[in-house]
This record gives C-alpha cells, sequence and structure tokens, in this order.
C-alpha cells in the first residue's frame, strides 16, 4: 500500500510539472507514426520477411512503450542528476560505438549495428546523440574556465571522436549531422562567425575528399552522382519511386492501403515513410505532420527564453534542432531535394534505436521545460 502511494505520489508531481503541451505533441507524433505502421507498412514488411501479418506493427509498439517510460524517467529525474549521469551513459554508449568497426553487423556495406545475443540489434550512434548534446553543452557551459576558446577546442575533439567513429562505419549522414549539433551549439554560445564559417569549408572539403578520393567511400560517391544524373543509379530509382508516389498521392491521397511505393521500395517503413504516407493519406497529411514538428521546436524555442541556467539553454537548443534537422534531412530526401541518407523521421519512422533515442531526449525535453518547484 505505501508503495501504491510513494508511485502515485510520483506520477503527480511529474504530471503537474510537466509542459503538458510539448508532452502532447510527442505522444501525438508517436501515435501518427504506429497508425502508419498499423494500415500500411507493418503488412507489407511482414508479407516480404514471411512472418506474421502485425509483428513489425507490434514491435513497433513494443518500441515506443519502452520510449514512453523512458521519457517518464528522463523527465522525472532530478536535472543535476540528469546532468551528472548523462556523462556517464555518453562514456559508455561510445565505448558501444568504437566497438562498431570491429565486431559491427554489416548491411549493405556498412557497419552501423551491433547485434549481441541478449539484446536486440541496436545502433550506438542513436544512444549517443542525445548525451553528446549534453556533453558539448556542459562543456560549453562551464564557469570554471573563462577561455571560450579552450571550451570550443575541446568540444569539438569530442564531437571529433564520435564523427571519426561514424565515418568508419561509414554513416555520412550521421556526421553531417554531429557537426550540425556541435556548430549549432557553438553558434549558440556566442562563437564569431567568420570562425564558424572556416570550420564549414574544413568539414566540406574533408568530406568531399573522403566521398571522391577514399574508396571506402565509393557507394555514397555513386549515390549523389546518381542524384544529380537522373538516368542512372539505384538510389536514383528509389528517390524516383518515391517523389513519383507523392505526385500520384495528390492532395488528399489515394486511401489506407492503396498505395504502392511500400511494396517498391524495400525501406519505405524507415527511409521513405513520408513518401508512404503522402501517397496514401495526401500531401496534407505531410504538410500537418511538418507543422507538427514546427509547433514542437518552437514550444521548446519559447521555453528556452524562460530558461536562467546556460546549460540547459543549450541542451534544449540542441535536442530540438537535431530533431527538427532530422526531420528536414528525411522529408528532403523524399522530395529529391537531397540525396540518398538513410535518415529516419523522428517519432514516426519505424527502428527501435531511432524511437529509443528520440524518446530520450523527449524525456530530457520535459525535463528541462517542466515548470519549477519553488
Amino acid at each position: 500500500m505505501e508503495n501504491k502511494k510513494v508511485i502515485y505520489s510520483l506520477y503527480y508531481e511529474w504530471w503537474k510539472n510537466i509542459d503538458k503541451f510539448i508532452f502532447s505533441l510527442i505522444i501525438l507524433l508517436f501515435f501518427i507514426g504506429l497508425f502508419f505502421s498499423l494500415v500500411s507498412t507493418s503488412l507489407v514488411v511482414s508479407d516480404k520477411l514471411n512472418t506474421n501479418d502485425y509483428l513489425f506493427f507490434f514491435k513497433h509498439l513494443t518500441f515506443i512503450i519502452l520510449g514512453v517510460f523512458l521519457i517518464f524517467i528522463f523527465s522525472l529525474i532530478d536535472r543535476n542528476k540528469l546532468f551528472k549521469f548523462s556523462i556517464m551513459i555518453f562514456l559508455f554508449s561510445l565505448i558501444f560505438l568504437f566497438l562498431v568497426p570491429l565486431i559491427g553487423v554489416e548491411v549493405k556495406g556498412s557497419k552501423r549495428w551491433i547485434d549481441f545475443y541478449f539484446l536486440p540489434r541496436f545502433q550506438p550512434i542513436e544512444l549517443v546523440k542525445p548525451f553528446l548534446i549534453i556533453s558539448i553543452s556542459l562543456i560549453l557551459s562551464n564557469q570554471r574556465y573563462n577561455n571560450i576558446y579552450l571550451k570550443y577546442s575541446f568540444s569539438f575533439f569530442l564531437t571529433l571522436v564520435v564523427a571519426l567513429l561514424l565515418i568508419l562505419q561509414p554513416d555520412i549522414g550521421q556526421t553531417l549531422l554531429v557537426f550540425f549539433i556541435w556548430s549549432t551549439l557553438i553558434f549558440i554560445s556566442g562563437i564569431k562567425v567568420i570562425f564558424l564559417i572556416i570550420f564549414f569549408l574544413f568539414i566540406v572539403v574533408t568530406i568531399f575528399y573522403l566521398i571522391f578520393f577514399v574508396s571506402k567511400f565509393e557507394y555514397i560517391k555513386n549515390r549523389i552522382l546518381s542524384f544529380f544524373n537522373t538516368e542512372t543509379g539505384t538510389h536514383n530509382t528509389q528517390s524516383e519511386k518515391a517523389i513519383e508516389s507523392i505526385t500520384s498521392g495528390g492532395y488528399f491521397g489515394k486511401g489506407i492501403g492503396e498505395g504502392t511505393l511500400k511494396n517498391r521500395v524495400p525501406e519505405a517503413h524507415t527511409d521513405y515513410i513520408i513518401s508512404v504516407i503522402s501517397e496514401e493519406f495526401g500531401i496534407i497529411a505531410v504538410i500537418l505532420i511538418l507543422l507538427l514538428f514546427l509547433i514542437l521546436a518552437y514550444s521548446v524555442f519559447k521555453k528556452i527564453s524562460l530558461e536562467s541556467e546556460e546549460r540547459s539553454k543549450l541542451v534544449l537548443v540542441g535536442c530540438a534542432s537535431l530533431i527538427l534537422m532530422q526531420a528536414m534531412i528525411h522529408i528532403g530526401v523524399n522530395i529529391r531535394l537531397l540525396p540518398t541518407t538513410g535518415m529516419t523521421l523522428p517519432f514516426i519512422s519505424y527502428g527501435g534505436s531511432s524511437i529509443i533515442s528520440i524518446s530520450i531526449m523527449s524525456g530530457i525535453i520535459l525535463n528541462l521545460t517542466k515548470r519549477k518547484l519553488v
């Protein structure tokens, strides 16, 4: 009986203080992903793998239930403990990222996953991202050291370690996303624009060299070349099918289950989920989903103006910016504004690692935006 009172008290305090509007947006986006998994993609993926019709739906549901639990935990914990534990979790997750090139599972030319016998297959970078944001934010907001350039250098070194491990996989899309996180946070912290431009040029030249002059990245070069050449390339074919599906769906779509893209593109339930949605429910549905992401980001940014703690401001900016940027990249690939990157749509795409990562970030956002007790 006493345990029930404690649990109820914790839940009551949590619910009373969290930002219910932001929480509702998060749950709504998860529900949208689950709905499309039920009525569209799960059946096709299960059919291709010759499994139970709703296996992927129930796996998706399981990941979301776990995700909601993580949201509760990360939004409930005291923020000082959150920052303290985040450093340890970051270092722990970095070990897994180190192991990927050594014992990772290779899929389509890239080693991005680790498959332990006692754990489901997962993508370590998804666990690293939320805690990388916190680690960089803690470095930049540290009051013990006044030398801001020392902070920039140390935070860049940390980011570079993660980026190099991603390049070894190789995963250029996530590498660019990691550098985007770092550049956003140092820009907010007040770096001179000229240094940011120099850094940007350095990254562009480095990535260009790796892609076009290192054989390990041949497949990425082919993706980029096929993107600009509409007549060649399998990745280009997938993008063409995606944009064709979006066009055929029109404003209001063909109807539930009437789309054909999910049968023609291998990763329709992850990399091309927005095209599947557009084909069956119309461009209006895509606009509404994009609007939800913009409202979520705006709601978080609005809360930042009320936050006095520098480290919390930086973490909120980092999490909201990453979610929005990843959504934009996913949509950009689907409408053929960008080459294929293998980037999932946050909250909505199928994928355990992605859902866990976005859930942790959501929990952190809810933690830092909840009402402070006086």
